[in-house]
């Protein structure tokens, strides 16, 4: 546990990057503060060839931090409408997002709560997320790890496909469904599970597998009989992080910035 000297924000970017290392050359967009850092520390450590964009519509040479600009970006070429679609049909982005509800097939809900007709509470509706799941990989940070988020049987509004093989069209997943990972407060899952369910990977320090069950509204497997923690970051990541993040964003995103450690 020494080596856990960092706070929780930043165990989950370093957890959020992992997403990324095997991509190669791709749009990588991190939806969020902490799946932005992880998208960022990701490119400066171990895959340089992934794209970023500024959050508006340029791409640049390193990673834009968040918050308050204290120097101009280098810009390498717009990341317009254009291209950012030409990247997403063609397969060539990951994405992580962070859904309202998630259910164990991975199918995501950022639309409405409750019954459809008359929800208790309408949000974003689908926007892009019918388009992206079919068409390139998607992983999840879910900042708040509950059965509010991790809900029994399917989302209230599906509105991401996921590998729930009662959804499938002719019996077959859509050619483009591809989901990565999962990172929560609690632990990082992937959908490596029977019948590609959700399953848990690692738990983060101080953690265990049954706080990580009653928080989920499914029945969770394991991706082996003892589940390691979720790695800290390096040295080297948190003084990366220091650059990426100067304004430290990473410390406002969960309540009272606990440490990675819980007791």
């Amino acid at each position: 546990m020494t080596d856990y000297n960092c706070s929780l924000a930043e165990l989950i970017i370093n957890a959020c990057a992992e997403a990324w290392r095997d991509d190669g050359e791709l749009m990588a967009t991190g939806i969020g503060p902490l799946p932005r850092l992880g998208a960022s520390l990701a490119k400066v450590s171990f895959n340089p060839h992934l794209q970023l964009t500024d959050g508006e519509n340029h791409y640049a040479d390193a990673p834009v931090p968040p918050g308050k600009r204290h120097a101009d970006p280098v810009y390498e070429g717009y990341a317009n409408y254009d291209r950012v679609f030409s990247a997403l049909w063609g397969g060539r982005r990951h994405s992580m997002v962070s859904p309202v509800q998630l259910d164990q097939f991975g199918q995501a809900n950022i639309s409405t709560i409750g019954d459809r007709a008359a929800p208790k509470v309408a949000m974003l509706g689908a926007r892009g997320f019918p388009g992206n799941s079919i068409y390139h990989p998607n992983s999840f940070f879910i900042p708040n790890h509950s059965t509010r988020s991790f809900v029994p049987g399917e989302v209230d509004f599906v509105c991401m496909a996921g590998y729930n093989p009662e959804r499938y069209l002719n019996g077959k997943p859509p050619k483009g469904l591809d989901l990565r990972i999962i990172v929560s407060d609690l632990c990082v899952m992937d959908f490596n599970g029977p019948d590609k369910a959700i399953r848990v990977v690692s738990l983060h320090p101080g953690v265990s597998f049954d706080h990580v069950q009653e928080n989920t509204g499914f029945e969770l497997s394991k991706a082996s009989d003892t589940l390691p923690l979720t790695p800290a970051p390096s040295e080297a990541h948190m003084a990366l992080l220091e650059t990426l993040d100067p304004n430290n964003v990473r410390g406002s995103v969960l309540k009272d910035n606990p440490p990675a450690v819980r007791d």
